[in-house]
């Protein structure tokens, strides 16, 4: 029985150490997804694609965290691999019903069907998140911000790259004249094809084929201009998305105000 407890313990410590390092990835800035799928990954060494280990790679802090997260998952692995053996090879040296191959394989099962309900219990990992934010803001230099739940990117708005190819609406056209404001979307940085970066850029800022946007808006908006080419066509998605982004702020307005928005709906009703 000691071993099947060792094998528990180790679980659920590992099942700790990969949750803590989730919410110590998104205090750096990644959704919450994103966080618990890299932790998984590294800790697992599963690994993941080209995309998502640069922004691992090249992020000093995300980086400590997942060499942290792969040589623990190594030493967890290997312990619990070791347990369950000694575990199982045991049982048939051992007299007595606590001796059983059958009693260890129940009690390994029932013990792991009880983590697996804890792990996946929303109220567990709500609080259990924010007492390691806590903790973390308390011991660690960790900047204490998630920044999925501040643009609300779980919602109806995203952030996305988006390269610019020769045939897009975007393509060889300044920001002024784009009018990406109206429709709702901001630039918030551009990744030039030829090397360099442009944070917040202008109105005066062109973009060029082979630049990459990163934008942040409306997911249908983001989409259509990711489809939108150049042409008539293209410039008649852009009124419609403008139109789109005019009725949803005057919505807003109406709920922020009803009693505005009723009036002024009287005062144009003849």
């Amino acid at each position: 029985m000691i071993s099947i407890i060792s094998l528990l313990v180790v679980v659920v410590l590992s099942m700790l150490v990969v949750r803590v390092a989730t919410v110590a990835l998104t205090l750096t800035g990644l959704s919450k997804e994103l966080a618990r799928f890299q932790a998984r990954s590294a800790f697992t060494g599963a690994g993941f694609t080209t995309n998502e280990s640069e922004n691992v790679v090249g992020h000093p802090v995300r980086r400590r965290i997942i060499m942290l997260l792969m040589l623990l998952g190594n030493a967890g692995i290997i312990t619990a691999m070791s347990s369950l053996i000694l575990s199982l090879v045991g049982a048939q040296q051992t007299e007595g019903v606590l001796g059983s191959l059958w009693f260890r394989v129940t009690a390994l099962v029932t013990g792991l069907v009880l983590l697996w309900a804890v792990a996946h219990s929303r109220l567990v990992d709500r609080h259990l998140s924010r007492i390691i934010a806590w903790a973390l803001g308390q011991w660690t230099m960790l900047e204490a911000r998630d920044y999925a739940s501040l643009l609300h990117l779980s919602g109806d708005y995203a952030v996305i790259e988006l390269q610019v190819k020769p045939h897009d609406w975007l393509a060889g056209r300044e920001l002024h004249a784009l009018r990406l404001n109206d429709e709702g979307v901001l630039v918030l940085g551009i990744e030039k094809g030829g090397g360099g970066f442009a944070g917040a850029p202008r109105g005066h800022t062109t973009l060029d084929a082979g630049d990459t946007a990163i934008l942040y808006g409306p997911r249908a908006t983001l989409q259509n201009l990711d489809e939108r080419r150049a042409g008539s066509v293209g410039n008649w998605d852009h009124h419609r998305a403008v139109d789109q982004q005019r009725q949803t702020e005057t919505g807003q307005a109406e709920l922020a105000d009803p009693a505005g928005g009723a009036a002024e709906s009287n005062a144009r009703t003849p």
